[in-house]
């Protein structure tokens, strides 16, 4: 791991940049607008429960913020996540993600001896596979929902599926994983509604068909930051995934925040300083394309009116000043709300975690680079 950019008790503005600035106040308040939105919610009979998305931080730290909050557990989609999270001390995790391949599943069995695994299947091949590890894991089978991803549409062959997993003597039939990623960044909440809709008709065939053939469906697990809200109001889904919730990001700013999703605030930022000034129209600084990604669009310069970050380069940022606008100086800080947080979060190795204008805490992100 590289230096942490600060030490606890260092003013925000002399934190070394590039850094991933998370702001814990409104990362407090999100993780509590969470909560309190699904608070003695049910489907039929059954509490809605949280199982927070670890993708989009990679950081045992938080995951054990989102546990103490209600959620009975996270989910990553990589076994190297996996890893990192149990052992930061997290015991119950989700690969919300298919695990092919003899050494994938090989490690995906030694960590099922730590901790409570579940991993998601859409092939017969796959569960022949994880069956011959001798792992005892709860096998979840991701149905086609929209997303256009992995998953195996409802139908026959994933009765057929669910039935080799009940009747193996490791595995166990945990449920169906239901994610409609596509839906999570429609703009409207009309959208979106229609999305999720389809999306439990799925479902909802998939679990007539589980009946019919007398296999239980104990969980139908999915739903994104953008959705979740929907996800249980259509009654077909009792485990929900948020995971940007904690942070959001521009793109997610974009969308409509309405009833009855809750609103959720910027709490994760990349401090930049600004590095020259080459015109009066002009500031360039040190975050460029290996400090925020931008598949999802350019930063967002925070709270500062006629600041507009234009173009990145492996290191440098360009930030066009509006006629009227105040220009920063050089060597002056900004902060950048990232286009996509899950990828941002991705490039550091540390959260400097900052209250009232001080550093708090440094929190490892220990899986970073967590690919295989």
């Amino acid at each position: 791991m590289n230096q942490a950019p600060a030490k606890v008790g260092d003013r925000a503005e002399d934190i070394d940049t590039p850094a991933l600035v998370l702001e814990l106040d409104a990362f407090e308040r999100n993780l509590r607008t969470l909560a309190d939105s699904v608070k003695g919610r049910k489907v039929g009979a059954r509490q809605v429960r949280v199982r927070a998305h670890a993708k989009t931080h990679k950081c045992p730290e938080i995951a054990k913020r989102q546990i103490a909050l209600g959620a009975i557990g996270v989910c990553c989609q990589k076994v190297s996540e996996a890893e990192a999270l149990v052992d930061g001390g997290v015991a119950d995790i989700l690969v919300s993600n298919e695990v092919v391949g003899a050494k994938k599943i090989a490690r995906l069995a030694a960590l099922a001896r730590r901790a409570r695994i579940g991993v998601c299947v859409d092939n017969m091949q796959n569960v022949v596979a994880l069956q011959a590890s001798g792992a005892k894991l709860d096998v979840y089978i991701e149905l086609e929902v929209g997303m256009r991803r992995c998953g195996i549409a409802p139908g026959q062959d994933a009765v057929e599926i669910a039935r080799a997993i009940s009747k193996s003597p490791h595995l166990k039939f945990a449920g169906l994983q239901a994610y409609h990623g596509r839906a999570q960044h429609m703009r409207t909440i009309e959208e979106r509604h229609a999305a999720i809709e389809g999306a439990a008709q799925h479902v909802f065939e998939m679990k007539r068909l589980l009946e019919k053939a007398s296999i239980p469906c104990p969980i139908v697990t999915g739903a994104g930051s953008g959705t979740y809200m929907l996800e249980v109001e259509a009654s077909a889904w009792d485990e929900i995934q948020p995971g940007s919730y904690i942070f959001m990001d521009v793109d997610y700013a974009k969308n409509e925040w309405a009833a009855p999703l809750p609103r959720f605030e910027h709490a994760l930022f990349v401090l930049a300083t600004v590095m020259s000034r080459p015109a009066a129209d002009r500031a360039i600084v040190d975050a460029g394309l290996k400090a925020s990604s931008v598949d999802s669009g350019m930063p967002l310069v925070w709270q500062r009116a006629g600041l507009n970050y234009r173009a990145a380069s492996d290191e440098h940022g360009v930030i066009d000043i509006a006629p009227g606008a105040q220009a920063p100086a050089l060597g002056e800080k900004l902060y950048l709300v990232p286009g996509h947080c899950d990828p941002t979060v991705n490039l550091y190795d540390w959260y400097v975690c900052v209250r009232n204008g001080r550093v708090e805490a440094l929190w490892p992100i220990t899986a970073r680079g967590a690919l295989n």
